[in-house]
């Protein structure tokens, strides 16, 4: 079996592969093709869900919930999703898309034929304005924190310090919106985050967050994905040409080509957890 090329980085929707493997599965058997324009939900870090849509051949046409990674060991071990049990690339594997089906396979989809492979267009779209508003939202927190921080720590990439990455705990991708969770416990405070002030000026921070990304949604500035390679292994990284610069960083998921893209991006904040700061971001699509 060979390594799944992926097409997604570029935006395709639509593309043609070939059957490598039909895998049954209690959660809805699993296509492997050679190549494909869907994007899978990653297995060890879940943000954005996978594409849905179709595939079809001359026999018919079959439905696609989701799709997943899935995965080959040098031993013959077949895995899927969360049951791979190393991180995305990992040697001794080969590294495969898999596209979970809403009813049993057909007996005409079978390992050799080759199907079109049609992603549903719109809920592709909103996934991808979900994700790149959760990055910019992300950016504007760690800027409007800023000023909380009494140590230095690692900077994000406009060159605040990276409050996401030092607390970032989880983060959930849906369609236009994102909810990110930040850990704010002892380990930050010793790290010298004035968690106190944060509590005491959370509308604040709040209203900042959003002045900043109505600033960035008016820009219309480019947003793209960069990758080093065809297959879902490659590296690949999202870039954003924002006002005060260039931003990149990973980032395995899909994004829109242009922040006019966007009517709107708001977060709200909500510290009912002491020790949990819970972001939700909104955005409205542009009409």
């Amino acid at each position: 079996m060979n390594v799944t090329r992926v097409t997604f980085p570029s935006g395709a929707l639509t593309g043609h592969g070939r059957v490598q493997a039909v895998v049954p599965s209690e959660a809805g058997d699993v296509v492997v093709l050679d190549e494909t324009p869907f994007h899978p939900v990653d297995h060890t870090w879940p943000d954005q869900p996978g594409d849905a849509g179709t595939l079809t051949a001359a026999d018919g046409s079959v439905d696609v919930d989701e799709a997943v990674m899935a995965a080959v060991g040098d031993d013959g071990a077949f895995a899927i999703g969360a049951d791979i049990p190393i991180k995305r690339g990992g040697e001794g594997w080969t590294w495969l898309v898999g596209h979970r089906l809403l009813a049993p396979a057909p007996e005409w989809l079978v390992p050799g034929i080759e199907v079109e492979a049609t992603v549903d267009a719109a809920y592709r779209a909103a996934l991808s304005r979900g994700h790149t508003a959760c990055h910019l939202s992300s950016l504007a927190l760690d800027a409007a924190l800023a000023d909380l921080w009494r140590k230095d720590v690692a900077s994000d990439p406009l060159g605040h310090p990276d409050f996401e990455g030092r607390a970032g705990q989880s983060s959930r991708i849906g369609s236009d919106s994102a909810v990110d969770e930040y850990r704010l416990g002892k380990s930050l405070r010793k790290a010298g985050f004035d968690t106190a002030g944060l509590a005491d000026t959370l509308a604040e921070r709040e209203s900042s967050i959003n002045e900043t990304l109505a600033a960035w949604v008016a820009s219309g500035a480019a947003s793209r994905v960069v990758t080093d390679g065809p297959t879902i292994v490659g590296r690949r990284r999202w870039e954003c040409n924002l006002p005060e610069g260039l931003v990149s960083f990973p980032c395995g998921g899909t994004h829109v080509d242009s922040l006019s893209a966007f009517a709107a991006i708001t977060v709200v904040l909500d510290l009912s957890d002491p020790e949990l700061l819970v972001m939700t971001t909104t955005a409205v699509p542009a009409a």
